[in-house]
């Protein structure tokens, strides 16, 4: 236990920065297509939740970095969630290193968040796998104490999440488990819509992109039903884990 004396060294934790859920992605709109219902869920529950985009998107098919920021916050304000932070890395070209991993540290201390959910092992985007990764091992070294860190002059004390989650992304990878977000399908199209300049539009002139097809919003609704169809649910986001999950009792399953 910190005496009076040490703990004075420490960062103080305003309880507006305190986060149940972190979820992080590598690009802004990352969030928002794969775990954005469960976001909501939980905020629905009294949980405190936020966003941590790694770049802006700059290297992007459409749109720019800057207009990317926007749709983020205007997303954002959709979910309610609590704090939208974007540490603004080279988008392509971040790589898992001491420098990139004590920028994520930085932010896992400041928000100490329960729960973690990060890209997916294995995507399309090579991005995706990248930032897992980086996230992962981030959240290891965050629990280091010899890690040492600062925010606004303050040593930051260590953290590590109690559980890092991995959403599923454009690979139909097999989830370990599945959150039932039927209730919220409707707020997590809106908040993926956000992003305007992503996604289908008859009148744009921007090149197409493999998620700006006109039927990409019916193939994410078809993920979501079929990840739910196994569970018993109408719409549900899937996960995967790092480590063996368990539950208090059988009847804890759905």
């Amino acid at each position: 236990m910190l005496t009076s004396s040490e703990s004075s060294l420490f960062a103080p934790l305003s309880p507006l920065h305190k986060l149940d859920i972190l979820a992080i992605g590598a690009h802004p709109d990352d969030v928002e297509l794969s775990c954005s219902g469960t976001l909501l869920k939980h905020i629905a529950l009294g949980k405190k939740c936020g966003i941590l985009d790694l770049t802006c998107g700059e290297l992007g098919t459409r749109g720019s970095g800057e207009l990317r920021l926007k749709e983020a916050a205007n997303a954002a304000k959709i979910l309610g969630i609590s704090v939208r932070d974007n540490l603004k890395m080279a988008d392509g070209f971040f790589k898992n290193d001491k420098e990139h991993q004590l920028s994520i540290i930085k932010k896992i201390r400041e928000y100490q968040p329960e729960i973690i959910l990060c890209n997916a092992f294995s995507d399309r985007h090579p991005d995706h796998s990248r930032a897992s990764q980086l996230v992962s091992e981030a959240c290891f070294y965050s629990g280091l104490v010899k890690v040492e860190t600062a925010y606004d002059g303050f040593k930051q004390q260590a953290w590590r999440p109690k559980f890092v989650y991995h959403y599923i992304q454009d690979r139909q990878l097999k989830p370990d488990f599945v959150v039932d977000v039927t209730a919220y399908l409707d707020k997590k199209m809106e908040a993926i819509q956000a992003f305007k300049s992503q996604f289908y539009d008859p009148n744009s002139n921007e090149p197409e992109s493999p998620i700006s097809v006109k039927n990409f919003f019916d193939v994410i609704k078809g993920k979501m039903s079929i990840y739910g169809r196994e569970a018993g649910f109408d719409y549900a986001e899937g996960f995967t884990v790092e480590r063996i999950i368990g539950v208090n009792n059988l009847f804890d399953l759905k």
